[in-house]
């Protein structure tokens, strides 16, 4: 006779916040618990690797700046390599890979500085272009977005991406491809405009 299984109703989601920067950037909210905001020091002060700036906005169907998004990236160092047990290699003392930043209230710009990532190695030994992982959250959004944002740079290496290419619409694989904007102090500045939806909605991974 099979065995009757009772299975445990599934939690019902919410959107993030209100209290989503209380509880995850509480200096923006008027929280000056910290010295320094978790995850504002993504690489270190002895990374390797040519430092880079980022910046875009996150942009609703109607074409408005979002400002009220937590973003969080993840990347590899400058030789493709995270801070992680499992990341192939050590990596520079300090070098998180990780940071957590959220928009401008008024402007709904977001930015953070950072080093390039290398190539990764991926899945079967192919390798991966330089890339960062984000993850985006905000008011209205059920379920964390993430997707990856690529340099514009790396132009051959983003032909080769094996990930890029899971994107059956080549048109489509232009939406994670962020343009160098010039320098600033003689730091490469780079935009990564992110469109929650629209004709050029940013690729998202479900992952």
């Amino acid at each position: 006779m099979p065995q009757t299984l009772h299975y445990l109703r599934e939690t019902a989601s919410q959107t993030a916040g209100p209290y989503v920067h209380i509880g995850l950037a509480p200096g923006a909210a008027g929280f000056h618990i910290y010295d320094q905001e978790l995850g504002h020091d993504i690489a270190g002060p002895n990374a390797r690797g040519q430092r880079i700036r980022v910046e875009g906005l996150v942009i609703d169907g109607t074409g408005s700046a979002v400002k009220d998004v937590l973003l969080e990236v993840w990347q590899a160092n400058a030789d493709g390599y995270y801070a992680h047990p499992e990341g192939g290699k050590e990596v520079e003392d300090g070098f998180r890979g990780w940071g957590r930043v959220i928009t401008d209230f008024e402007t709904g710009e977001w930015g953070f500085d950072t080093v390039k990532p290398g190539a990764v190695m991926g899945r079967h030994g192919r390798p991966m272009a330089p890339h960062l992982n984000l993850w985006i959250v905000a008011r209205g959004i059920n379920l964390g977005l993430n997707t990856r944002m690529y340099f514009e740079d790396e132009a051959q290496a983003n032909a080769d991406d094996p990930v890029i290419n899971l994107i059956e619409w080549e048109r489509r694989r232009a939406t994670l491809i962020a343009r160098r904007d010039g320098e600033r102090d003689g730091v490469p500045r780079y935009r990564f405009d992110i469109r929650l939806q629209g004709e050029d909605e940013t690729v998202f991974f479900d992952i």
